[in-house]
């Protein structure tokens, strides 16, 4: 399957939603214009998209003369994708490169880092992986697994140890080992709790110390979880000042639209979205594709 359609299966009960307003390419009339915007706030992508998107789209179609819903489609695609912040560098290709991933319990990173190093190494970056999740057993499990089966060296403590140490070996020996991208897990925070984040500052700020590589702090992000994904965030980027965001699991939620809201909200870049469990499935995010795939820009009615 081509990752366009990859894409579009994984989004595909996001665009469900998206769909009962073109369906049959009915009247482009006030009513049209109400539910687009209830639409669009009711696919998490925020109140003041929402409202920015409609009332842009009306202005389009009276002077262009759009009077049928499935006219307005392509051109709600083009819009939307607008809302994205553009990435301007990508820390899995500007390489050396070291990548922090942090996020709440349960949001996908260590499958995430796992994945970005087995296609790393399989396209010839010479990869090191970083278990720092020392508080969950479970975690150092997962990418040991990962690592064994690419054959990608791990760096790793006891449960219980200093996640800060783990980062400050990891780096130690990739600088040894000549390892071009670094790829370090971290332990779920609840952003709620300010003595967590503090320690999640102080693992950030060691390794920034000890690397010889530019570091980068990337949000991953559970779609499903919708608006409180967006205050995760919010509370995350205060706290650590993220360089990008990584959004799993959309092809569970029908609130695609949270990607949209985060991205404009926080002014970030989206550098991967998780759309299946196949490692095809967490794609390079390319903001025209996902906003096609979102609203089904090109289907018929």
């Amino acid at each position: 399957m081509a990752l366009f359609d990859r894409l579009k299966e994984g989004l595909s009960r996001s665009r469900a939603t998206m769909n009962e307003i073109f369906y049959m390419g009915g009247q482009v009339d006030d009513a049209f214009w109400e539910d687009l915007e209830d639409t669009l706030v009711m696919a998490d992508m925020g109140a003041e998209v929402a409202f920015s998107v409609t009332d842009d789209l009306r202005e389009q179609a009276a002077r262009e003369n759009l009077t049928r819903a499935d006219q307005i489609r392509d051109a709600l695609a083009t819009r939307i994708a607008g809302e994205f912040t553009p990435r301007k560098w990508d820390p899995f290709d500007y390489l050396p490169s070291c990548v922090l991933f942090v996020g709440i319990n349960g949001a996908g990173k260590t499958t995430t880092v796992g994945k970005l190093a087995k296609v790393a190494h399989d396209q010839g970056t010479k990869c090191l992986i970083g278990g720092a999740d020392t508080f969950r057993a479970a975690a150092i499990e997962q990418l040991e697994i990962w690592a064994q089966r690419s054959g990608i060296p791990m760096v790793t403590r006891k449960r219980g140890s200093d996640p800060a140490s783990v980062c400050f070996e990891v780096l130690e020996q990739a600088e040894n080992t000549g390892a071009q991208l670094v790829l370090i897990d971290t332990a779920g925070r609840l952003h709620t709790s300010a003595d967590l984040m503090s320690e999640l500052g102080k693992v950030v700020r060691v390794t920034r110390k000890r690397a010889n590589m530019p570091v980068k702090v990337i949000l991953v992000v559970d779609a499903t979880t919708g608006q409180n994904g967006l205050s995760q965030a919010k509370e995350f980027n205060d706290a650590l000042d993220l360089d990008g965001l990584i959004i799993t699991k959309l092809d569970g939620t029908a609130k695609g639209g949270i990607a949209v809201a985060i991205s404009h909200e926080l002014k970030l870049p989206i550098l991967r979205i998780g759309v299946g469990e196949a490692i095809e499935d967490l794609q390079r995010f390319n903001a025209n594709d996902f906003a096609r795939a979102l609203v089904g820009a090109g289907e018929g009615n």
